[in-house]
């Protein structure tokens, strides 16, 4: 596991900065090019979310909604809430705010791709509707190109793996539940005494993971509609009594998440560039903004309008973000969380215990089991999607035995091997998509023009 972890690190330096460029340098691009667009109509974008402009006749699998909520289920969950804790762990308090800026860049970012998306869906093998960056890079930029597409979704075989879940899902239940004190005191290895728990707790997942993996993508839009949006309030309730609790507090942690942002002294590996990148890292890793995921979800939406499923998808940003990150870092920040020396859930952990009547982690872990299922059995979608391009329908189906076998691989392997080998993917991912994002901008663009002079001309 340490030769992975070393050789992960390597590649990591060197697909940082052209991730780093691509998303933020094309993001910035992409925001100036669109006019401020996105951000104009977000009314507009919550009205068709509402499903006010549903069309029951439109080709595609999922509702936008459900769409969306998939969407988020995949992004709201681990990477919000022990995501903010790794980051703030790497990089102090200011990382937020570099969270905060690749966020509003990411929202830009989504319009875009989720209206690709519709706008160049495929089939597969067995002429299902497609959507995603493989097709938009086949069908929008024509064959040549198919080598970027065949390289995303080889990334995206690894990225869409669901250890960083399964990994930080473990830690959870061993800071909650403590087993080897609780329950039965297992043993373990000389390098890690709870190995054999954390074994248990792999398969144990694994095996409820199967059961709704396996039952195909409308048995996930089912289940992460009837949980996430549930969950998603039970914790931003949690969240909210922390800080009307703890008011006093809630200005000077916004203060410092601000002033520390700007900290060129600051400690981190490669000074301030260091401290900013690890806020990009950790916000594509949170709403998944550029990546090329989202626009799997939503090219199965039941909607023949490109616009109008971007400005659908530029919402998930602003939710699992702008909103969920920001509770989420402000209790880690005001309880003093941050000062400890754990990182990922254990952090956040640690903030709700304090802060919450001694019960705060309970509450988290419940939340923490029905985010971590609702991402396993999202990425397990994008997995399969990735491997079907790559061969065949049939064969792509095969990487859900690999998925599940991983999850138990990820319960005992350490967070720094599994947090390398998702950043790693990710950047490699980022590559190809943002390319293609960038160069069919243009047709979103006249495809925008389009749809908000009719909007107009509806309305007059």
């Amino acid at each position: 596991m340490e030769l992975i972890n070393d050789f992960l690190v390597n590649a990591n330096s060197w697909a940082n900065w052209p991730m780093f460029v691509l998303l933020i340098g094309g993001g910035l691009f992409l925001i100036f090019y669109s006019k401020l667009a996105p951000y104009r109509f977000f009314g507009h974008a919550i009205a068709i979310t509402r499903g006010k402009y549903d069309d029951k006749n439109a080709k595609g699998d999922v509702s936008s909604l459900q769409a969306l909520s998939a969407a988020v289920a995949a992004t709201v969950g681990l990477g919000n809430i022990s995501g903010v804790a790794i980051a703030i762990h790497d990089g102090g308090p200011g990382v937020v705010f570099w969270i905060w800026m690749t966020a509003l860049i990411g929202m830009c970012i989504k319009f875009y791709s989720c209206s690709l998306s519709i706008m160049f869906r495929g089939e597969d093998s067995e002429g299902k509707l497609q959507g995603g960056p493989m097709f938009y890079i086949t069908k929008g930029l024509g064959e040549k190109y198919k080598p970027l597409a065949i390289f995303f979704c080889l990334s995206g075989i690894f990225g869409f793996l669901g250890v960083f879940t399964a990994n930080q899902f473990t830690e959870t239940f061993m800071s909650v539940v403590q087993p080897e004190e609780s329950l039965l005191a297992l043993g373990g290895t000389e390098a890690d005494p709870l190995f054999n728990w954390k074994l248990i707790v792999g398969i144990v997942l694994a095996i409820i993971s199967s059961f709704v993996i396996f039952g195909g993508l409308s048995k996930i839009a089912k289940v992460a509609t009837a949980i996430v949006p549930f969950m998603v309030m039970v914790y931003l309730v949690a969240v909210i009594v922390v800080m009307v609790m703890n008011a006093s507090q809630v200005i000077p942690a916004l203060k410092m998440i601000i002033t520390e942002a700007w900290n060129f002294k600051t400690v981190v590996t490669g000074g301030f560039w260091g401290l900013v990148i690890i806020g990009v890292k950790r916000a594509m890793f949170s709403n998944e903004a550029g990546l090329g995921s989202a626009p799997m979800y939503h090219g199965q939406s039941k909607n023949d309008e490109p616009i109008r499923e971007g400005l659908v998808a530029m919402l998930g940003p602003f939710i699992d973000t702008i909103l969920v990150c920001t509770f989420t870092a402000v209790v880690i920040i005001l309880s003093g969380a941050y000062l400890d020396d754990s990182s990922g859930i254990v952090m956040t952990l640690q903030a709700f215990r304090t802060t919450l009547f001694g019960v705060g982690d309970d509450l988290l872990m419940i939340i923490v089991t029905a985010f971590a299922l609702s991402t396993l059995f999202t990425y397990s979608y994008y997995g399969v999607k990735c491997l079907s391009f790559l061969t065949n329908a049939k064969i792509g189906r095969y990487y859900n035995h690999f998925f599940v076998i991983l999850i138990v691989f990820a319960a005992v392997a350490s967070l720094e091997l599994v947090k390398n080998l998702i950043d790693l993917s990710y950047a490699l991912m980022v590559i190809p998509n943002m390319i293609a994002v960038l160069l069919l901008a243009p047709k979103v663009n006249a495809a925008a023009k389009k749809y908000f002079s009719k909007m107009k001309h509806e309305k007059a």
